[in-house]
């Protein structure tokens, strides 16, 4: 059995003119509008986002027990018209009602259930995520979290 043996700079040269096809064809699609080879993320792709409801709680020197409710993370980014489903579990507090300030967006989250609330926002800026329930101190809040929109 014979086996072709290659100098170095053949194998080099062929390695170039790989390298130069391969680029050409490329140029030849892009020119075309052919991005499918080059954009593999799928066009409708939606992100998934996971956030917890958080409860603290502690007793004071005095015999007072304190809580508070957070969501967890307390921030999540967006790009401007990215599709994102936020998937809420609720792990502390029987049920948090919440709105989603400058949206029509509302829902209840129940303790060990999971409530999927689908985001997609064409404005840039803050939006807040607000539980009905724990708004402010007095009512062992604030429960609230920021979708950062970029």
């Amino acid at each position: 059995m014979k086996f072709l043996v290659l100098k170095k700079e053949t194998f080099f040269f062929f390695l170039a003119i790989g390298f130069m096809l391969v680029s050409i064809t490329a140029w030849f699609m892009l020119r075309a509008g052919d991005t499918a080879v080059f954009n593999q993320k799928a066009i409708n792709q939606i992100r998934e986002i996971h956030m917890v409801t958080v409860e603290f709680k502690t007793t004071m020197k005095d015999g007072k027990q304190i809580e508070a409710y957070r969501w967890d993370p307390g921030t999540i980014f967006i790009k401007k018209g990215e599709k994102v489903n936020l998937y809420i579990t609720g792990i502390n507090g029987e049920e948090h009602p919440f709105y989603i300030e400058g949206t029509k967006i509302k829902g209840t989250v129940k303790k060990g259930q999971e409530t999927v609330v689908p985001l997609q926002f064409e404005k840039a800026g803050t939006y807040r995520l607000i539980c009905e329930l724990h708004s402010d101190r007095k009512h062992n809040g604030p429960m609230i979290a920021d979708i950062v929109v970029n």
